[in-house]
C-alpha cells in the first residue's frame, strides 16, 4: 500500500466512523444551538455580519477548542488499544501517512461541525434588514458578508490547530484516562495557559511593551482573537488597528499546527516500536 492510498484509506475510515456516531451529530447540533443562541441573545439594534462576529468571538474562543479536542483526543489511543496500529505496521504504512489520514478525516468533520452552523448564521443574517445609515456612521468601514466569511475561515484555522494538539495528546496518552487528563490540559493551555504565561512575562518585564503584540501571537487563542480584530472587526472600531500582528499571528498558528503534527507522528512511531 502506497502512502497516498494509506492516507485515503484512513481518511475514509475516520469519516465513516464519525458518520456512524450519534455523538458527532449531537456535537454539530450543539454548535448550531450555541451559534444561534448567542446571536439571538446578543442581537441588539444592529443586525449585521460584523455585529454577529463580535457576539460570536468570545463564545467560539471557548467552543472551538472544546469541539476539536472532543473529535481528536481519543482517536490514536483507541486505535492502539484495539491493536490497529500493529495491523497497519504489517502493510507497512508510514507513521506520517497514518497521522495525515487521521488528521484529514477528523479535520473534515471539524470543518463541517464549525462551518455549517456559521454558514447558516450567515444565511439568516442575509435575510435580515441591513443596519440603518445612522448606525454605520460609527463604523470605519462597510458591513459585508465577506467579513463574516473571513471570520469563518479564521475560526476553522483555530479549530484545525487545536485538533492537531488533540491528536498529539491521543498519540502520547497510554490510556483513555490519561487521554482525558491530557485533553483537559490542552484545553487549559490553548484557552488561557499560554496567555497567562505571556501576560506574566509582560508584568515582570520579560516582555517589553513594544513586543507584547507580537508575543501574543504565540498563543493560539490570542492569535485567533487578534486576527479577528485586525481583519474582521476593525470596521466596527473607532480606534486604529494594532491589536495584533497579523503576520506573526498566522505564523504562530502554523507553527503550533506543524509542531503538534510532528509530535503526533513521533508518538505513533514510539507506539509501534
Amino acid at each position: 500500500m502506497s502512502a497516498t492510498q494509506a492516507i485515503q484509506t484512513v481518511l475514509v475510515r475516520e469519516v465513516l466512523t464519525l458518520l456512524r456516531s450519534r455523538s458527532y451529530f449531537v456535537l454539530v447540533a450543539g454548535v448550531l444551538t450555541v451559534s444561534f443562541g448567542v446571536l439571538f441573545v446578543g442581537e441588539g439594534p444592529e443586525v449585521g455580519y460584523v455585529p454577529a462576529a463580535i457576539d460570536l468571538l468570545l463564545p467560539f474562543e471557548l467552543l472551538v477548542p472544546a469541539v476539536a479536542v472532543a473529535l481528536g483526543y481519543r482517536t490514536i489511543t483507541d486505535d492502539a488499544r484495539r491493536g490497529e496500529l500493529e495491523v497497519l505496521e504489517t502493510y507497512p504504512v508510514p507513521a506520517w501517512a497514518y497521522v495525515l489520514g487521521i488528521y484529514a478525516g477528523r479535520a473534515l468533520a471539524l470543518v463541517v461541525a464549525l462551518a455549517l452552523p456559521l454558514v447558516l448564521v450567515g444565511i439568516y443574517l442575509a435575510t435580515q434588514s441591513p443596519p440603518e445609515p445612522s448606525t454605520l456612521v460609527a463604523h470605519t468601514g462597510i458591513d459585508s458578508p465577506a467579513l463574516f466569511i473571513r471570520f469563518i475561515g479564521l475560526t476553522l484555522l483555530y479549530g484545525l490547530v487545536t485538533l492537531a494538539l488533540a491528536l498529539a495528546v491521543s498519540a502520547l496518552a497510554w490510556s483513555r484516562r490519561t487521554a482525558i487528563i491530557l485533553a483537559v490540559a490542552v484545553l487549559g493551555l490553548v484557552i488561557v495557559g499560554v496567555d497567562l504565561v505571556l501576560l506574566r512575562g509582560f508584568g515582570t518585564g520579560w516582555i517589553a511593551d513594544q513586543q507584547l503584540t507580537a508575543a501574543l501571537a504565540a498563543s493560539p487563542a490570542s492569535a485567533y482573537r487578534g486576527l479577528t480584530f485586525e481583519t474582521v472587526l476593525f470596521v466596527a472600531l473607532d480606534t486604529e488597528t494594532g491589536y495584533a500582528s497579523p503576520l506573526a499571528s498566522v505564523v504562530g498558528l502554523f507553527v503550533w499546527l506543524a509542531a503538534a503534527l510532528g509530535v503526533t507522528v513521533a508518538g505513533v512511531e514510539r507506539r509501534r516500536l
